[in-house]
């Protein structure tokens, strides 16, 4: 059966939605799990593949006892597709189960399209046949979920909106290879909003998540990225936030920077409070709610009071300027396991 509807949430706009999510957990390394080497024809076998064990109701009823509004449920349905680009029917099943548990548990649910294998990278180079797989993919998500409240939103893509065979987005100046890059990611979240729209039930309604350029604060600020034109005026965007990518990516040097061990001097501080202020002017201000879909940063080779610091940092700045701040976590900060964060004081 369906889950009943939130009457509380019906008649919210984006922006009031937003905000009743909270803070925001992501179920990071488990649907979105993928890879050649995974030889299981079962479900749980790629559900488990990137070391976490399959997710029960316990572990979401620990997420919301520890203060979380919402759960963000990254899938790679590209995993056992059948012909034509079927999904999986057990792999439908088997999100909705997990979305069944995150709403039953009184918070709201987030799925996308993630990863997934890496089709993605041929947008530029066979538009029609990738369009094709991406509309293929969510006329069935809409399909399978049409009928369910509210409280699950749909998002159009995680971080692949960049393409950098078109635009190199370090080296390159010129304008037209730019326009025509943030022109596919334009016409691919366009088409996502056309499409559940169109599929009926609660997705005449739904609020929908628009993934920035790269998520990426700066490139998704730029006035070449556009929000898609929507009947219902349900679209929120999505950044990430990964900086400075020494402290928040890096657990050991690479050979494109050095790893960095401690965060929280004023100055970085103030770096975090003027990019959150970038997406607060070009979006917040003007009516257009952001959600920060992921943010965090490795346990790993890192002084533990800056990781609490810079998690609880980021999580206060992106909640006080109106933006739901949406934690990475792909194991090491909340157990699993033990049902309780690694990390107590956090």
């Amino acid at each position: 059966p369906v889950p009943p509807s939130n009457p509380a949430l019906e008649g919210l706009t984006s922006m009031q939605f937003v905000h009743r999510m909270g803070l925001g957990w992501n179920l990071g390394n488990t649907m979105e799990a993928c890879g050649d080497w995974i030889k299981s024809s079962e479900v749980s076998g790629f559900e488990t593949a990137w070391g976490n064990p399959e997710t029960t109701r316990e572990m979401i009823d620990g997420i919301k006892a520890a203060g979380f509004g919402s759960v963000r449920i990254p899938v790679a349905w590209s995993n056992l597709m059948g012909n034509n680009h079927t999904i999986n029917p057990a792999l439908l099943k088997r999100v909705r189960v997990i979305v069944d548990d995150v709403l039953a548990a009184g918070m709201i649910a987030m799925v996308n399209i993630h990863w997934d294998g890496g089709w993605w990278s041929h947008f530029p180079t066979a538009p029609e046949a990738t369009m094709r797989h991406y509309t293929r993919l969510w006329s069935q998500i809409a399909e399978e979920f049409k009928d369910y409240p509210i409280q699950l939103v749909f998002e159009s893509l995680n971080e692949e909106g960049c393409f950098n065979d078109v635009w190199d987005r370090y080296r390159s100046r010129d304008m037209d290879q730019k326009r025509k890059a943030y022109g596919i990611l334009n016409e691919i979240n366009q088409t996502f909003v056309n499409l559940v729209r169109a599929s009926g039930g609660v997705n005449v309604k739904r609020h929908l998540l628009i993934a920035g350029y790269a998520t990426d604060i700066g490139l998704t600020s730029d006035p070449l990225f556009l929000v898609p034109q929507d009947p219902a005026g349900r679209c929120s965007v999505s950044v990430h936030y990964y900086s400075p990518p020494g402290f928040a990516i890096l657990e050991k040097d690479a050979d494109w920077g050095k790893a960095q061990r401690t965060w929280g001097t004023d100055a970085e501080i103030a770096a975090l409070e003027r990019d959150m202020d970038t997406v607060k002017e070009r979006f917040v201000d003007l009516g257009i709610p952001i959600i920060v879909g992921e943010y965090g940063c490795p346990n790993k080779n890192k002084d533990p009071e800056s990781v609490r610091l810079y998690l609880l940092k980021t999580a206060e700045t992106c909640y006080r300027m109106g933006m739901c701040p949406m934690l990475w976590d792909a194991g090491g900060h909340f157990n699993r396991r033990t049902l309780r964060f690694e990390d107590p004081a956090l």
